[in-house]
């Protein structure tokens, strides 16, 4: 069930969410709660969302309410991860997870819901699924990086094989996401965030040990570097990786949602501030097109 209205202000505050949406959130939850079957649709959500929690499932789907209007609608996804958190939290203290990562970690919240006013211009939730990650103790904030308990892929596990890993699809591998707002992904940041997460599966989840560090991700396409500076933090952040895959198909949306929050702007109205937002429009005006890298590197030879 959802906090009372004092409550669920202060745990609203500590996801992060933006102070211009706690006071309609806080009046959309006594709606929840008030309406018996928005309470009976949000507790059946919410026991499907924990069940099992602490396993690797790749997350679960959260529901949405099709049939309500604006905000509830939007939002209705983040009063199911409120209510789950005495789950998630149980399962933390149970692992002995520091209260710091724990919150650190369940603050991704707040960061969907400022991706998602970016982009659309309201408030409400980007990406529900994604964050169903963090609120079942898949995925965890360490540093400047997440990462994600999980399995290798088959593009993935031929790459690592041909290097002699005695490694296959499904076995474990930890996923490596680059959360926005969350300031330069310098290569100091990036050797702290590996070097925290070494200690913290080894120390947590020593039943899971991970060898290796995946991650599918726009940065990873090699094109980035025949426009940006040999020592940029993308170029360098690249250099770690063994490319596995490179897919045929391109997502030229993909890197202009990142770097610019939208993907509905015409590209000739898209800023050019920076040398990476040059490079990505100007590839794309010249017919050029953005693929989705994925690599892997060792994650205990990870300089």
């Amino acid at each position: 069930m959802l906090p009372d209205t004092d409550e669920l202000a202060e745990v609203l505050s500590d996801l992060a969410v933006p102070h211009e949406d706690i006071n309609e959130l806080v009046r959309l939850g006594r709606r929840v709660v008030d309406d018996p079957e928005l309470r009976g649709f949000l507790e059946r959500s919410v026991e499907e969302l924990v069940r099992e929690t602490g396993e690797i499932r790749g997350g679960a789907d959260l529901p949405e309410l099709d049939w309500a209007p604006g905000a509830l609608q939007r939002f209705f996804p983040l009063f199911v991860l409120i209510a789950a958190l005495p789950s998630v939290r149980a399962h933390h203290r149970d692992r002995g997870i520091p209260p710091e990562v724990t919150r650190r970690t369940l603050a991704d919240a707040g960061r969907n819901i400022a991706a998602h006013r970016r982009r659309y211009g309201t408030g409400g939730m980007l990406r529900p699924r994604w964050l169903s990650l963090h609120f079942r103790g898949e995925l965890f904030q360490l540093g400047r990086l997440q990462f994600q308990r999980g399995r290798i892929g088959s593009w993935t596990s031929e790459s690592i094989a041909a290097e002699g890993l005695p490694l296959g699809p499904g076995d474990l591998g930890l996923g490596l996401h680059i959360p926005d707002f969350a300031g330069p992904l310098t290569p100091q940041a990036c050797d702290r965030s590996l070097a925290l997460a070494r200690d913290f599966f080894a120390r947590h989840y020593p039943e899971e040990p991970y060898q290796v560090v995946t991650c599918g991700s726009w940065l990873l396409d090699p094109q980035l570097r025949t426009y940006l500076p040999e020592r940029s933090n993308i170029v360098r952040f690249q250099q770690r990786f063994r490319l596995s895959h490179l897919p045929a198909e391109p997502e030229d949306m993909t890197p202009v949602r990142f770097v610019f929050g939208t993907g509905d702007e015409p590209l000739e109205r898209l800023p050019r501030r920076t040398r990476l937002e040059r490079s990505v429009v100007d590839h794309l005006r010249e017919g050029g097109h953005w693929y989705v890298g994925h690599g892997w590197f060792p994650l205990y030879d990870a300089s």
